[in-house]
């Protein structure tokens, strides 16, 4: 059974930063990739960053570049998240997600909140 726990969200006022982390378990063979959505009360689920497992390549969505910073440790099977120069419209619920090169299906966290006071 796959396992995805996050941890970092809180509350921040605008201009600073937080990480989230995300930790696999029960299925950490075979990872294809590992990344982060949110989404914002009213607001459809929005892409934020993806990070490859073999090699490491990176993707962001447009409203993040340049402000936050996805990473992995492969012998933890953990993502983390760097969020910098936060903004109040980066409020939303973080989700992780993992993809797998044997499985179809994706997998999800169960979010952690991060909110951005103006």
């Amino acid at each position: 059974q796959v396992q995805l726990v996050e941890s970092g969200g809180g509350l921040v006022q605008a201009g600073g930063s937080l990480r989230l982390s995300c930790a696999a378990s029960g299925g950490t063979f075979s990872i294809n990739s590992m990344g982060w959505v949110r989404q914002a009360p009213g607001k459809e689920r929005e892409f934020v960053a993806t990070i490859s497992w073999g090699v490491g390549i990176t993707g962001y969505g447009d409203s993040v570049k340049g402000r936050f910073t996805i990473s992995k440790d492969s012998a933890k099977n953990t993502v983390y998240l760097q969020m910098n120069s936060l903004k109040p419209e980066d409020t939303a619920i973080y989700s992780c997600k993992i993809t797998y090169h044997n499985r179809p299906e994706a997998y999800w966290g169960q979010g952690t909140q991060v909110t951005v006071s103006s």
